[in-house]
């Protein structure tokens, strides 16, 4: 029988997910709102699957590289209005591997280097109008 894997130690509540995803609607969301002019989006969304094959993707091309504690950043971007669906430059985000090579002057365990010779993760789903949580 498998072994059972535990609740990671990051996890958050139900209750904190809201309370965070409130917060930045009502103090970040309607600021946007107004200086958009339209409704930006708020949440994204991959399956698992996807996840699993990019995460698996970014392990093995970093112990190419002989990176042994790859990670991943999250950063938030927009796209051009040219290459939007919505014509408006919508939000996203996208993953981007790190990992400091041996050797490598990064910044240190709590805050690696982007790695740039493994592409990063974008076109996920996203909910219009956004979805609450």
């Amino acid at each position: 029988m498998a072994k059972k894997i535990q609740r990671p130690e990051k996890c958050i509540t139900e209750n904190e997910a809201r309370e965070l995803h409130d917060k930045w609607c009502a103090k970040r969301g309607k600021r946007l709102q107004k200086k958009l002019g339209f409704e930006d989006a708020r949440e994204f969304h991959w399956s698992v699957a996807e996840l699993e094959e990019y995460l698996a993707y970014v392990k093995q091309e970093s112990e190419e590289q002989g990176i042994k504690d790859p990670g991943i950043r999250i950063y938030m971007g927009a796209y051009p209005k040219s290459k939007c669906k919505m014509g408006k430059g919508m939000s996203t985000l996208f993953l981007a591997p790190t990992g400091s090579r041996p050797g490598a002057s990064g910044k240190g365990p709590g805050d690696p280097e982007n790695n740039y010779n493994i592409d990063a993760f974008n076109r996920g789903g996203t909910g219009f109008p956004p979805n609450d949580y």
